[in-house]
C-alpha cells in the first residue's frame, strides 16, 4: 500500500489562507466569499460583515448589505444551529445535513421545550403556508400560529429568541430570515423570496457536495473535524463514515505532521507545491478561518491559549494570525487597535501590523487605527 503524501502544517495553513481569500484577498462578491467559506456565521451580524470585508480589497463595508439586498445571500439557521449567510442555491445542501441531527426527536429536548415531534411536523406545514409569499415579524408569525389551538400551549417556546423550535423549520426549508423591519427580525419562506432557491436534496445527495465544499476551504480534515463544524458531533458515526467512504476516489488521504486526514484528490498536488505560510492577518471575531477547523485544533491554536480565543457563552475573539497560526488576540479601544501577543508566539513586524490595522479600519468604516502592542497575561493565556 502506498504511503500517503507527507505535508507540513505550514503548507496547509498557506493553502487554507489562499482558498479562504485571505492571502491574497479578493474582489469577489459577498455571496461568492460565502460560497467558498461554506457560509459565513452571522449570529453576530457585525462579525459577518467584518469577515467578508477583511477578505476583500478594497475592504469597504457594505458587501453583505448588497448581497442581502440583491438576494444573492440569505440568512438562516444552519451549521451548529447558528445563523449563517449562504447563497440561496447552495443553502439546501447544508440544511439537508442539519436535518439529520434530529435533536427535536430527543426526549430530553422535548421535556425542556415542551414541544413534541408531531408539533414540529404540524408547525412545518403551518409555517410553510403562513410565510408563502409574505414577510412576518416573529410576533406576527407567532400570533398567527397560536391562534391555532394546536400551538396555543407552546407560545413561550415559539417566542424564544434562541429559536430552538424554529430551527427544524429552517432546516426543512420553510422558514428563513427576511429583511429587518425597524430593527425587528422577520421571517419568510425561501422558495417565495429567492429566485435561485433550490429544493432541499436528500442527505445522502447533499453529503458529497458539502464535504467537498468543506474540504475545499478547510482541508485536509478528518470526518470528526467536519462533523464538529457541521453539527457539534451530532451526526451518527455510522452515517458520517459512510458519507466519506461513498466519495471514493474523490478523496485522498494525506499525512500532516504525522496526523492522517482527508482532502479532495484534485487539490493534493497543488497543496504539495505550496510553500509554508508567512505573514500576518488580523481576523475578526467568529471568523471562518477559526470556526472551520475549530478552536480545539492545536496546530492552529495551541491548547494553552484556547481560552483566550474561545470565550464564555460561545464567544470567539478576534485573532492575530502569524504564519498561519493564531498568535494573539486584538480589540479596538477608541482609536487604537490593541494587539495582545500570546507568550512565546512570533511577533510580526510593526509595519505589517500597521498595514493590517489600516485594512481593519477600512472594513469598519474608520479613518485610521493606531496599533498598540501588548503581551497577553500569562495567567489568562493559560486559562
Amino acid at each position: 500500500m502506498t504511503s500517503p503524501p507527507e505535508l507540513a502544517w505550514g503548507q496547509v495553513a498557506a493553502w487554507r489562507l489562499r482558498r479562504q481569500h485571505l492571502d491574497p484577498r479578493t474582489t469577489r462578491t459577498a455571496a461568492q466569499v460565502a460560497s467558498r467559506l461554506c457560509g459565513v456565521q452571522a449570529q453576530v451580524r457585525s462579525a459577518a460583515d467584518l469577515a467578508v470585508a477583511l477578505r476583500r480589497s478594497p475592504a469597504a463595508p457594505g458587501a453583505v448589505d448588497d448581497g442581502l439586498a440583491d438576494l444573492s445571500l440569505m440568512k438562516t439557521w444552519a451549521m451548529r444551529g447558528t445563523l449563517h449567510l449562504l447563497p440561496p442555491h447552495e443553502a439546501g445542501a447544508y440544511l439537508a445535513l442539519m436535518q439529520t441531527t434530529g435533536f427535536w426527536l430527543r426526549p430530553s429536548w422535548q421535556r425542556v421545550s415542551g414541544v413534541t415531534p408531531r408539533q414540529i411536523d404540524e408547525l412545518t406545514e403551518a409555517v410553510a403556508s403562513i410565510l408563502d409569499g409574505v414577510v412576518r415579524t416573529r410576533d406576527q408569525l407567532v400570533t398567527e400560529l397560536v391562534a391555532d389551538g394546536r400551538f396555543a400551549a407552546i407560545e413561550g417556546p415559539l417566542r424564544s429568541g434562541w429559536g430552538q423550535v424554529l430551527k427544524p423549520l429552517a432546516w426543512r426549508g420553510v422558514l428563513c430570515h427576511g429583511p429587518d423591519q425597524d430593527n425587528a427580525i422577520t421571517f419568510t419562506r425561501p422558495a417565495s423570496r429567492f429566485p435561485t432557491w433550490e429544493p432541499i436534496p436528500t442527505a445522502d445527495a447533499a453529503a458529497p457536495v458539502v464535504i467537498a465544499a468543506y474540504l475545499g476551504a478547510y482541508g485536509p480534515a478528518t470526518p470528526e473535524a467536519f462533523d464538529r463544524w457541521l453539527s457539534l458531533n451530532a451526526t451518527s458515526r455510522l452515517r458520517l463514515r459512510r458519507w466519506f467512504a461513498d466519495m471514493g476516489d474523490q478523496l485522498s488521504e494525506v499525512d500532516v505532521d504525522g496526523r492522517r486526514a482527508w482532502m479532495l484528490a484534485e487539490h493534493v498536488e497543488e497543496l504539495i507545491a505550496t510553500p509554508p505560510a508567512s505573514g500576518v492577518r488580523l481576523l475578526g471575531g467568529f471568523d471562518q478561518y477559526v470556526l472551520g477547523p475549530g478552536t480545539n485544533d492545536d496546530a492552529l491554536l495551541p491548547a494553552p491559549h484556547r481560552a483566550a480565543v474561545s470565550r464564555a457563552s460561545g464567544w470567539i475573539s478576534p485573532v492575530v494570525v502569524v504564519d498561519g497560526r493564531i498568535a494573539g488576540v486584538w480589540e479596538i479601544s477608541d482609536d487604537e487597535l490593541v494587539v495582545s501577543h500570546f507568550p512565546g508566539s512570533t511577533r510580526p513586524p510593526a509595519d505589517a501590523l500597521d498595514a493590517e490595522a489600516m485594512h481593519v479600519a477600512e472594513a469598519r468604516g474608520l479613518s485610521r487605527l493606531r496599533v498598540r502592542q501588548a503581551s497577553y497575561p500569562v495567567d489568562a493565556a493559560a486559562g
